[in-house]
């Protein structure tokens, strides 16, 4: 079974990768762009019979860093 864990920060939490992905787009000429937050996408192919137990167990020891990111755990197929 495929599964995402989408990651990102919680908000109030400074993001200076977003911050410069932000300046870079107003340098490139794109107005409108209030705010910009990075986080990132995990793919994980496992067993059918894995729990969510088990995949939330993943993500709060490893996948993310639960003072400062939320995640999302997204079934695929």
């Amino acid at each position: 079974m495929k599964i995402r864990v989408h990651v990102s920060l919680k908000p109030g939490v400074l993001d200076p990768q977003g911050r410069a992905v932000h300046h870079a787009l107003e340098g490139l000429g794109f107005a409108g762009v209030e705010d910009v937050r990075v986080g990132r996408m995990i793919e994980l192919d496992v067993a059918n019979d894995t729990s969510d137990d088990a995949l939330t167990e993943m993500c709060e020891k490893l996948l993310a860093n639960t003072v400062i990111e939320n995640y999302r755990i997204e079934k695929v197929g």
